[in-house]
């Protein structure tokens, strides 16, 4: 796989007829290594060991329903509280990050009510604050480090 512009992590993986996994520690199994999921699991650990967010809070690859269709979100941190506070979305290293993946993301956010979303393909992260009360996001330079 490709170097990401992300600290280095270790990583572990399994191969299985010729197929390569990686083993993503918040689902706790093994996941089939696609350039998205190198993406993921780069970001994932970025917000462990960069940013300090507990693994208890991070959730990866669940469903959401938008306008009766069903979605899947890469990664959302939760606040404790259960409110959520941050959501992120990956795409592989070749998919250039247009004003569709912030649309896509900002669809997410009308049902989901994060504070902060985060696009990525691996090269560039784009990070932004939600702005509720004028329904518009503002670009960060980073995301947040963990305030428990």
């Amino acid at each position: 796989m490709q170097n990401l512009n992300f600290p280095t992590y270790t990583f572990r993986f399994k191969n299985n007829e010729n197929k390569v996994s990686i083993f993503d520690s918040i689902r706790k199994k093994f996941v089939v290594l696609q350039p998205e999921e190198w993406v993921r699991q780069h970001c994932i650990q970025f917000l462990i060991k960069e940013r300090g967010y507990p693994k208890s809070l991070i959730n990866v690859e669940k469903e959401l329903i938008l306008n009766s269709l069903k979605k899947r979100y890469d990664i959302v941190v939760f606040n404790t509280d259960g409110s959520i506070h941050l959501i992120v979305e990956c795409k592989a290293p070749k998919i250039e990050i247009k004003q569709n993946t912030f649309d896509q993301i900002a669809r997410y956010n009308l049902e989901l009510n994060a504070t902060y979303l985060m696009v990525t393909n691996g090269l560039n992260h784009y990070y932004c604050q939600m702005d509720f009360k004028n329904k518009r996001y503002q670009f960060l330079k980073d995301i947040p480090a963990y305030k428990p």
